[in-house]
């Protein structure tokens, strides 16, 4: 689907034409209050909008929406009052209030083609991304689309704070940050029948050209030629062969160097160690780190950042056949390193071995890599939190920011007395450890392995917060999520002003 058109408003909103206008409530010490924005539309409805939306038993928690005729108090026949919880402690907090109470609001709205939003009196650029986004809807398999569609048209009142310059470069961001989440959204929920590494290399070339990126695909030959054993042992099993696209935005005055590189298994099975039949089903998603950087470096240059940013996606399909690599098969890196396999199933580390290496030769100042990498995030952080590895400072920085924009991440170390146990009897490294223990720690462990000497790097895994399977809640639908790509844009972002 496309974004919506977004656009400012003035606050006489009461004799504004639209299909419904937004309000938000808080949850105070002594019930329901008013948040800022809802003044105009208190004063059309003489003052007693508190007590009407009282009655209704609005409380002001977070996510609740209550919708309220108007009667013909506004020009707009429907209010719709979205609870943002308790007040916030902070900006950020205050900023993902906002943004979770808009994406409730917008699952509300379904059918309404214009919509004003009061919200964004608090926090425009949340208001903006939590209505556009908690829209969302894939429909491209659905032969009806049903009546929900989103708004076409979402009027945003102008904040108090701030010039009208500001104003319009927040609606920009938003509205691109919007459609590069739209963007990683489509392609994770793309089935893997027609999403695979010759279809997904086509389509983020495609992408990158639009952006006017440099693009570069290596298809097997050139894989093979240049000596990627990793991705070429996980494809080696489909009659889908594997890929590794190049992006690359290179502006005239480029301030610092970021290589991103992202997991691009289109469909996991295990391989030979096959995984259980319950759930196979959501490996569809196993490519949302790819999809987010391909995503992450488009809007950078569509934000036209002052950073150089190079994305190395190594794309496969990790299926069991006569000629798929198997356990006990020792695979030659992108950088010579040998890697004695010793479960097929740890397959998103070996095609991510070669495109860091390779990511590296172009000598970046940091280098961020995302992916669906292990079980073990989730049972350590839950399906919301993603856990973020790598160069100590540069991991609590990402972390940092990544909480900052709203996607939940933490911190996690990568403890030296792992690296022990990926040691192999016949090669430089085993996949994997002949144990269960911290498995999150030890896939980061076996990727720190690739990254050139004095690279500040974060890793960061998106396991579960990646693909939402159960039901929307603030702004993030059912299927992908988009997760990491607005983390990675705040890194870029803040690397570009502060180095």
């Amino acid at each position: 689907m496309s974004v919506p058109k977004l656009a400012l408003t003035d606050n006489e909103i009461a004799r504004r034409s639209a299909d419904a206008v937004v309000i938000g409530t808080v949850q105070g010490e002594d019930g329901l209050v008013l948040a800022d924005g809802a003044a105009a539309v208190d004063a059309a409805f003489e003052g007693r909008l508190r007590d009407l939306l009282d009655t209704l038993g609005a409380t002001g928690r977070a996510e609740e929406v209550v919708k309220l005729p108007s009667a013909g108090a506004l020009a707009a026949p429907l209010v719709v009052a979205v609870g943002l919880g308790k007040p916030a402690a902070d900006a950020a907090s205050s900023a993902d209030q906002v943004r979770r109470a808009s994406g409730a609001a917008a699952r509300a709205l379904g059918g309404r083609s214009r919509v004003i939003s009061t919200l964004s009196s608090t926090h425009l650029q949340a208001a903006a991304e939590g209505l556009v986004l908690g829209g969302y809807t894939f429909t491209r398999y659905r032969s009806a689309a049903g009546n929900n569609a989103a708004p076409e048209r979402i009027e945003l009142v102008s904040p108090a704070e701030g010039s009208a310059k500001e104003h319009k470069a927040a609606l920009k961001t938003a509205t691109e940050t919007a459609a590069a989440v739209f963007a990683v959204r489509d392609l994770v929920n793309t089935p893997p029948n027609d999403l695979f590494p010759a279809s997904f290399a086509e389509r983020a070339a495609e992408l990158g050209r639009a952006a006017g990126l440099d693009v570069e695909v290596l298809d097997e030959k050139a894989l093979r030629k240049g000596g990627y054993g990793g991705i070429l042992g996980v494809g080696g099993g489909s009659s889908r062969p594997p890929r590794l696209v190049r992006l690359a935005y290179r502006p005239a005055k480029a301030r610092k160097r970021i290589a991103l590189v992202g997991k691009g298994i289109t469909f996991d099975t295990g391989g030979i160690s096959i995984k259980p039949a319950a759930k196979m089903d959501e490996m569809t998603s196993d490519m949302a780190g790819a999809a987010a950087v391909v995503g992450a470096v488009v809007l950078a240059a569509k934000l036209k950042l002052p950073v150089e940013v190079v994305a190395t996606v190594p794309m496969a399909e990790n299926m069991p056949s006569g000629t798929a690599y198997r356990p006990g098969d020792v695979l030659t890196m992108y950088n010579g390193t040998t890697v004695e396999v010793l479960n097929t199933d740890a397959e998103g580390r070996l095609i991510l071995a070669d495109a860091i290496a390779r990511a590296c030769e172009d000598q970046p100042d940091y280098l961020v890599e995302t992916s669906t990498l292990t079980g073990a995030q989730q049972v350590a952080l839950g399906t919301r939190t993603s856990g973020v590895m790598g160069s100590d400072e540069f991991r609590d920085r990402v972390a940092e920011l990544g909480r900052s924009v709203g996607e939940s991440a933490w911190a996690m170390p990568l403890p030296e007395e792992l690296r022990a146990d990926l040691d192999s009897r016949i090669a430089d490294l085993a996949n994997v450890t002949g144990h269960r223990w911290g498995g999150m720690l030890v896939a980061g462990c076996f990727l720190r392995e690739f990254v050139a000497d004095g690279v500040p790097w974060a890793h960061i895994d998106i396991a579960g917060p990646a693909f939402n399977t159960g039901g929307p809640w603030g702004y993030v639908t059912k299927g992908g999520t988009g997760v990491p790509l607005r983390t990675i844009a705040a890194v870029l972002a803040d690397i570009a002003a502060n180095g």
